[in-house]
């Protein structure tokens, strides 16, 4: 029992570990970004359908364009990454890294021309989808409840993926969303005993 403790107390430390990299490098790439460079480095961002633009698929994530910005990708960044998380560190970074991918890739190709695509905020609707989808795909007892809370708790996310403010990125957001789901289907046949 006290091995057991140990071993979970271990995890939730790097758990933790991890989460507090990711948002220190978000901060303090805020923080130089705003007070070094002018908020030049938003122009690493996803530019749609300009080839230089592809650079951003890696960049945008940690890139944020206002204290609020970053204050509100941070909680649920935390939040949702955690959940993700509980499954195991290596889905984490599977589904952050489909996520990433999917939505800098259909942000790039049908974004609107002209506009710079930045923030966590695709990547957290990638946790958003996984989750909410891994129940179905899992079809296990305790995914299917993880989906249930995550829908009553943090439902109202879905209207994030449609194009309802200029200043937004919908498409980050909805590719993202659909990066999470696909992440779902990759990761649920592999590992339907666990949780």
């Amino acid at each position: 029992m006290k091995q057991k403790m140990q071993t979970i107390g271990g995890e939730l430390k790097s758990q933790f570990k991890i989460l507090a990299i990711a948002v220190a490098i978000f901060w303090i790439v805020f923080i130089v970004n705003t007070f070094v460079f002018g908020g030049r480095l938003n122009s690493l961002g996803i530019l749609p359908q300009r080839p230089i633009g592809l650079r951003g698929i890696l960049f945008a994530p940690f890139l944020h364009g206002s204290f609020y910005h970053l204050i509100s990708n941070t909680a649920p960044f935390v939040v949702l990454g955690w959940l993700v998380m509980l499954r195991g560190i290596n889905d984490f970074y599977f589904v952050s890294i489909i996520s990433a991918v999917v939505g800098g890739l259909g942000t790039w190709l049908i974004g609107r021309p002209f506009s710079v695509h930045i923030g966590a905020s695709g990547v957290i609707f990638g946790y958003f989808g996984y989750l909410l989808f891994r129940g179905y795909f899992e079809k296990s007892f305790i995914a299917i409840a993880i989906s249930i809370v995550i829908a009553t708790t943090y439902g109202g996310l879905i209207w994030g993926v449609l194009p309802t403010r200029a200043y937004i990125s919908w498409e980050g957001h909805l590719f993202g969303f659909i990066g999470g789901i696909i992440a779902a289907k990759l990761l649920a046949p592999a590992k339907k005993e666990s949780l």
